[in-house]
């Protein structure tokens, strides 16, 4: 038969339509690979250039660690990309050999067949429009389709294969960089670690290093400092005539006027003392001299007390009518102090003036010491203080914490002492000898309901009668006396016990250095030995008092 020309209706060959299909869709799978190898080109480029920025800029390991992993995962594209190009070369080679539209649109087969390919892009379906020229066209158009479908089929699975192929080894190479980094950076965490106890070791040195220097240098930088301050009002040197009047007391020659009220103030523990100022207000009440002793909370802060004073001043000069004469010993000069320091404008008038007897206007050494805060034990030590004051004493850890260096400081500095009132200050020097340290003080008296007292010859025993006083004495001249010498060994400081020489002195008074060696009790308590030819404790505070008297009267003339 001749050959059919192809002009008018074409038959539409399915099968030669599906193997066209194939060959779209290999065409296809060929120009996504293209377009995906383009991009991961593109994608190259770029991580080569955050490869060069990465090594200029980065300084430590953890980053050469980064780069050399983006390195990594650039040579895996670059590998994978470089075996699916060699795989396209050889699916573009066998595509062209099979192609039909390469040559024309018209195929000629050897027997002399025509066929025409419709394409009309990658978008829509090719199709094959043949005209059957021969019995034979059609077995091998179907083994030329097959053909093509095996091919493409294989050529998908290589290089799927090839692509899992090298990932595997990629990953495999880049396990080492991952273990490598995780070392390094647990290793720094080691370090860090190591740096931050090391570290804490050093606050922990330097916190023990500055609470021993604290605790050895003790109050050395505080003793003294107000003569040291700038502003400060200089003393007088009045021992001299103290001394005189004191002989002129002992002669029996009493000069005290009777137109004042004079008011002795204890100093702290003295609701525990009996007899606390009891002998000298017996000696002054023996000569008609209107005397009190000051009922206050002694172990109750300086502003509190100092607020009591205020009151029992008043009540006292509108009572009788008469000036206050103040006699403050220890605490209970600070207190009066602080009252005049606060209240000056209410008693200007109805005070005469102020005699402080061993009293640490600057503050205290021991009360410092026991106190200090940054010192070794120095919580356990204020708890012990606040047990024995607040529970036991039933008083106020702040009595004995205004007497530390710090408290008087600020207290001073922020309140100023009148200059128109007349000022004693009086500090002794505790004897540090070893007899002091067996002396007993007589501090007490105490009342026994009963005590048998056996009698030679008689059948039953007498009793004595109920209230019965038995003096009770303590050691407190012996306590004192070992306080001193440790204040003398450790910063070099007379002192009487408790308050060293030169913070019991006021700047703008009369300071009185008496030339006995007399410790802080000595002033309130009697001893149980006396020397009958020297003056007590009544006597002396006598003597200051009628010092004070004259120092009045001076003040008014000028």
């Amino acid at each position: 038969m001749g050959d059919l020309c192809i002009s008018g209706d074409v038959t539409n060959i399915p099968s030669t339509s599906h193997q066209v299909r194939h060959e779209s869709s290999k065409y296809y799978i060929i120009e996504r690979h293209t377009h995906h190898r383009k991009q991961v080109n593109c994608d190259a480029v770029s991580n080569t250039s955050l490869l060069v920025n990465s090594f200029e800029f980065c300084s430590s390991v953890g980053g050469i660690i980064t780069s050399l992993v983006t390195l990594t995962t650039y040579l895996r594209h670059r590998l994978i990309r470089f075996i699916e190009d060699l795989v396209l070369q050889d699916d573009e080679g066998c595509s062209e050999s099979l192609a039909i539209c390469s040559s024309g649109p018209y195929l000629r087969s050897s027997s002399h067949s025509i066929c025409k390919f419709d394409g009309e892009g990658c978008s829509s379906s090719p199709k094959f429009y043949i005209a059957d020229t021969g019995p034979g066209i059609r077995g091998r158009t179907l083994d030329m389709r097959e053909e093509l479908l095996v091919n493409t089929s294989y050529e998908i699975t290589k290089t799927s294969y090839s692509h899992q192929c090298v990932s595997f080894i990629i990953q495999g190479l880049m396990l080492p960089l991952f273990g490598f980094r995780l070392a390094w950076r647990l290793a720094l965490a080691s370090l860090r670690c190591s740096f931050y106890y090391v570290r804490c070791a050093q606050v922990q040195v330097r916190s023990i290093t500055s609470r021993v220097c604290k605790t050895l240098r003790g109050s050395s930088d505080d003793i003294g400092w107000l003569q040291h301050t700038p502003g400060m009002a200089p003393v007088e040197d009045g021992t001299a005539r103290f001394l005189e009047l004191l002989g002129k007391i002992r002669n029996g020659e009493h000069t005290l006027p009777n137109s004042v009220v004079y008011l002795l103030i204890p100093g702290l523990f003295s609701n525990h003392g009996p007899l606390y100022f009891v002998g000298t207000k017996r000696f002054f009440s023996k000569m008609g001299l209107a005397c009190h002793i000051a009922k206050i909370h002694s172990e109750a802060s300086v502003e509190h007390n100092a607020c009591e004073l205020k009151q029992y001043m008043e009540e006292l000069y509108w009572g009788s009518g008469k000036r206050v004469m103040l006699l403050g010993h220890s605490k209970g000069g600070v207190d009066a102090a602080a009252a005049l320091s606060l209240y000056w404008s209410d008693l200007k008038d109805k005070v005469a003036g102020l005699v402080l007897v061993q009293s640490p206007f600057a503050g205290s050494p021991i009360a410092s010491d026991i106190l200090r805060e940054g010192q070794i034990a120095d919580k356990e030590t204020r708890k012990i203080m606040e047990l024995l004051i607040c529970k036991l004493i039933k008083g106020d850890i702040r009595a004995l914490e205004d007497l530390t260096y710090d408290k008087r400081r600020e207290f001073i500095m922020e309140h100023k002492l009148p200059e128109q009132i007349p000022l004693i200050s009086f500090h002794s020097e505790a004897s540090i000898a070893l007899g002091v340290l067996a002396t007993m003080t007589q501090i007490a008296q105490t009342e026994l309901p009963w005590l048998p007292v056996p009698r030679l010859g008689v059948e039953e025993p007498d009793v004595l009668q109920a209230g019965c006083q038995v003096p009770v004495a303590i050691p407190i001249s012996a306590a004192m006396a070992a306080c001193a010498l440790h204040l003398q060994l450790r910063y070099g400081e007379k002192s009487d016990g408790l308050v060293t020489c030169r913070d019991a002195e006021v700047p703008g008074s009369v300071v009185v250095r008496p030339d006995r060696k007399l410790d802080h009790a000595w002033m309130v308590y009697s001893s149980g030995k006396k020397d009958p030819d020297a003056p007590d404790c009544s006597e002396m505070c006598e003597a200051l008092l009628t010092m004070l008297v004259e120092l009045g009267k001076i003040k008014e003339v000028c």
